[in-house]
């Protein structure tokens, strides 16, 4: 099977055009027409459908697309190993990542990496909810959490600094708790199914069972909340650093931290080598998150 036709397909499929994925590749569109066939040929399947506009993957394109871009990732890693990989990493970088610290902190940062690796393309989903990154045929995935996966490789790219916060609006009218105990009497606002929260005493650990009139399945909600004075809350630095700094919010019984291993990961499977798109996004993220991150700057 030949690496060229396999990467004019990747490229197919992402500009949807025969003529300018060949043109990507100094290739006329005859030639580039002609190298699709015989990578059908040589599958047995069709792989793209063709109109007179655009090109479109059938249901076999589909599903070979992510074994052609782990080829080409392979080969790149390989050219990389032995010196050879001065070339710019290309193709489409598939990311999954929890949607508020997506939106937030990823975002943010696209239009540098993208400007850094011009042969890139990004695919990002966005969603609490944990994606299955090879069923999902993802590369990479930016997970908030207690890492326990031991299928997936691992690279931490910050802390996950949590506090228990509330508006000065709610602590006027209800008070400052000063200890775990008192948060009984306190409207929690909870993260569903998250209600047990644990702090950090001066002997031992201190769990309560959080309660209140509201709670929701929706992290950012959770701060719009507290912020609204629904009740005191817990949540994580980098999505309420900028509330902290407007006075929005103000951090509360600081003498009993809590107590969480939770971080913020870059996850990929195991099973699937590391290719150089995903190397260089994953470096790139733990040199702008790593150390003190600038969420955490007060």
């Amino acid at each position: 099977m030949n690496v060229e036709h396999l990467r004019l397909f990747v490229r197919i499929a992402t500009s949807q055009n025969i003529s300018q994925a060949g043109h990507e590749l100094d290739l006329s569109p005859a030639v580039a027409s002609a190298h699709i066939n015989k990578l059908e040929q040589a599958l047995g399947v069709r792989l793209i459908h063709r109109t007179t506009r655009k090109v479109s993957l059938t249901e076999d394109g589909i599903a070979f697309l992510p074994h052609a871009e782990d080829v080409l990732a392979s080969v790149d890693s390989a050219r990389a190993s032995v010196g050879a990989g001065t070339v710019s990493p290309g193709g489409t970088l598939r990311v999954a990542a929890p949607a508020s610290f997506g939106r937030m902190h990823l975002l943010p940062a696209m239009g540098e990496w993208l400007a850094l690796y011009p042969d890139l393309n990004v695919d990002l989903k966005l969603s609490d909810t944990i994606v299955d990154l090879v069923e999902g045929g993802f590369d990479v995935a930016i997970r908030n959490s207690e890492l326990k996966d031991s299928t997936m490789n691992a690279r931490k790219l910050a802390a996950d600094k949590r506090i228990l916060c509330a508006s000065p609006a709610y602590i006027e009218q209800y008070g400052e708790p000063r200890h775990p105990d008192e948060l009984q009497k306190h409207q929690c606002i909870t993260l569903m199914g998250l209600e047990t929260w644990k702090f950090r005493g001066e002997k031992n650990d201190i769990t309560i069972k959080a309660k209140g009139r509201f709670r929701t399945d929706n992290g950012e909600a959770v701060r719009d909340a507290c912020v609204n004075g629904l009740g005191l809350t817990i949540n994580s630095t980098w999505s309420v650093y900028e509330h902290l700094k407007r006075g929005e919010l103000q951090p509360l019984m600081q003498d009993y931290p809590l107590q969480s291993q939770t971080a913020i990961w870059a996850v990929y499977p195991s099973s699937r080598l590391l290719a150089p798109k995903v190397r260089v996004f994953i470096d790139f993220l733990v040199e702008r998150f790593s150390g003190t991150p600038y969420w955490d700057h007060q």
